[in-house]
């Protein structure tokens, strides 16, 4: 997914999320993110931000959990309100498959789920929410993507828990649902689009 914060063109924060599988990330998904690289924007891709445990428990074939996934959402949180303060249009490529996951990329959070009783500590990044640009496509095509990568901790077997607890993204997000099975030059188009 991507997401976009602020209303110019020039200072957005985009987050791309979606399952793993959608294409090599590093500003060349194939999602048009590479375009808003060339634009100025910075490029972060969550997966380079997993701790050494997550990665060794996704290698053996075990899906994170939300203890496992939120002190790395608090930190990806971090590297967005950093940028934000400072002017800086960003894209996180992220799965962040849940709201309660974009909930805390966006305002923040503490390392554990807060009971209903208490409220965790909150910075929300500056401009108002993010666009969420949800990448969708059928479980096959995204296994199929995912057997011919190369060199990545998450294996395939995995996909099917990420389907298991995608909650796609909706009302009252700030987003956009974009199929996989689109172009390029279609997929750029309806990001850029949807910043104006």
């Amino acid at each position: 997914m991507m997401s976009v914060f602020g209303r110019d063109l020039s200072r957005k924060q985009v987050l791309r999320t979606g399952e793993q599988g959608h294409g090599d990330t590093r500003g060349a998904a194939g999602d048009g993110s590479e375009r808003l690289w060339e634009l100025g924007w910075k490029f972060y891709d969550a997966d380079d931000y997993h701790s050494e445990e997550n990665r060794i428990k996704m290698g053996k074939g075990v899906p994170l959990n939300d203890q496992d996934r939120i002190p790395w959402l608090c930190s990806l949180h971090d590297i967005l309100l950093r940028d934000v303060a400072s002017g800086q249009s960003v894209v996180l490529a992220c799965s962040a498959l849940k709201k309660m996951y974009r909930d805390i990329l966006n305002r923040g959070g503490s390392d554990v789920p807060p009971r209903s009783d208490e409220s965790a500590k909150e910075e929300p990044l500056a401009g108002g929410k993010f666009l969420v640009v949800h990448l969708c496509g059928s479980f096959e095509l995204i296994y199929g993507r995912l057997l011919q990568r190369r060199g990545h901790f998450m294996p395939p077997e995995l996909l099917q828990s990420q389907f298991s607890i995608l909650e796609p993204p909706s009302a009252p997000e700030n987003f956009i649902h974009i199929s996989v099975d689109k172009g390029l030059p279609e997929i750029a188009a309806a990001v850029l689009e949807a910043l104006k």
